[in-house]
């Protein structure tokens, strides 16, 4: 295999005052490694291939943004150097191995990974300017399907059964990032599955799945200010008493179909304040805004109060309308704020699971689904090597100047593939100096550090 030698740089460098080392995509792998490490192996016998080296060799495949676990597997089989070298594997495991090793793991296992890279934005202070209101961070919650067949099933899949007596067996994530309206970055949270638990014979449930998920979150960031931002299903007596349990701010989606008394009460009441406003960048739209705060949500829950506030956009060519219920108590200097954090819930829909979908990350694809955990735990390593990128994205000016020099996303991992498969290659930022600066393709150069 060639070695890479890159030309003179075009790309500045920032200076190692401003690098954030633990934040460089190469540390944060060796990290990552480290963390896969200490989870203790299931097998009890001695095996050629580590736990650790499994998840690694599944990380590797999402972080390379391989289509598939045979394409991964067969250049794999062709030349195994730059695995070893730059993710750290001592044994890379083959697509059956991998299957093998990782279908029993239990996918919470995962979650410290998550937490600690969370950790390392906070200590960076890159998560700082994700602050949104109060200091609290806005955390956005959707579900969304992952994998689904007539045909493959595992003991986690859901059922939905058709009237002609068809079977369609599928799984679900409950997906969470720290989003800000401001920010084309999101920082996600580990997932929760939606997927039958152990040893329940019947469905899960986006609920079921929310409670799991907003307990494990206070476990592992008891101390952090949020603001849970979600649509109007979430706009429920029994979710709003949960986040108020684990102390979690909200701004929910609410329609008038599912809450008549609510908006009744909003459209009666006389102590109702409505105001506009012209958008300082567009002085084409203007603002509406009512709101009413200490409202009942329901007939059901007249003692559960909440603060209710609905919103237009007007411009010359439409009118859009939304409405939330919160637990900030609304006035006229926040109504603006407010209304923009509850809007900032579709990052979650275009940010993250339309990334996953559609910009390399193959998320629909079926990697393996395996007779317990295995497409778990691939959803948790595609989603942790999601977080990896972002984190580069938000930090990383090298990242950031070879996607720039590319274009898109798409060609951005592709070159990155094609250079890893290609040339032997020390690290992933030698790989993004070679695309920014360029490199010459001859098997005598050496790699040229400048």
């Amino acid at each position: 295999m060639p070695k890479v030698k890159q030309l003179k740089p075009k790309f500045k460098a920032p200076s190692k005052a401003n690098i954030r080392k633990h934040l460089n995509l190469d540390a944060m792998m060796a990290t990552t490694h480290n963390k896969f490490a200490n989870i203790t192996d299931h097998r009890k016998r001695d095996c050629k291939i580590s736990l650790a080296d499994a998840l690694m060799s599944g990380y590797a495949m999402f972080a390379l943004k391989d289509p598939s676990l045979l394409s991964f597997d067969n250049r794999r089989m062709n030349d195994e150097s730059n695995l070893k070298r730059v993710f750290g594997i001592q044994n890379v495991a083959s697509d059956s191995q991998l299957r093998e090793i990782l279908d029993p793991v239990d996918p919470d296992l995962l979650r410290p990974m998550f937490s600690d890279i969370f950790y390392q934005l906070q200590r960076g202070k890159a998560l700082e300017p994700f602050a949104y209101y109060q200091g609290c961070f806005l955390l956005s919650i959707d579900g969304t399907g992952s994998f689904s067949s007539e045909k493959l099933s595992s003991a986690s899949c859901l059922e939905k059964k058709h009237k002609n007596g068809r079977i369609t067996y599928h799984q679900q994530v409950l997906g969470a990032a720290i989003v800000h309206p401001d920010y084309k970055e999101v920082i996600p949270l580990a997932p929760e599955m939606i997927v039958k638990q152990d040893g329940n014979a019947k469905n899960d449930c986006e609920r079921n799945a929310a409670k799991r998920f907003l307990k494990k979150v206070r476990q592992d960031h008891p101390r952090l200010g949020l603001i849970v931002i979600e649509d109007g299903l979430s706009s429920n007596a029994p979710h709003i008493r949960d986040l108020q349990v684990h102390g979690m701010h909200y701004i929910l989606g609410a329609k008038e179909g599912d809450h008549p008394l609510l908006f009744h009460t909003l459209r009666e009441a006389a102590d109702a304040v409505e105001f506009s406003m012209t958008d300082g960048e567009n002085p084409k739209i203007t603002h509406r805004f009512r709101f009413l705060n200490n409202v009942s949500l329901n007939q059901a829950n007249i003692d559960l109060k909440v603060n209710v506030l609905e919103y237009w956009e007007v411009s010359d060519k439409k009118t859009l309308h939304f409405s939330w219920v919160t637990d900030f108590t609304i006035t006229r200097d926040n109504a603006y704020i407010l209304m923009r954090g509850g809007r900032a819930r579709w990052k979650i829909e275009n940010e993250t699971f339309n990334t996953l979908k559609n910009q390399g990350y193959n998320f629909e694809h079926n990697y393996g689904l395996g007779k317990e955990h295995l497409s778990e735990v691939f959803v948790m390593l595609m989603m942790l090597a999601f977080l990896i990128d972002q984190t580069q994205q938000l930090t990383s000016a090298i990242f950031k100047a070879a996607w720039e020099k590319l274009g898109t996303k798409r060609a951005l991992w592709e070159n990155i593939r094609n250079l890893f498969y290609s040339y032997e290659v020390e690290s992933m930022e030698m790989i993004y100096r070679a695309i920014v600066n360029g490199f010459r393709k001859s098997a005598l150069d050496a790699y040229d550090d400048a």
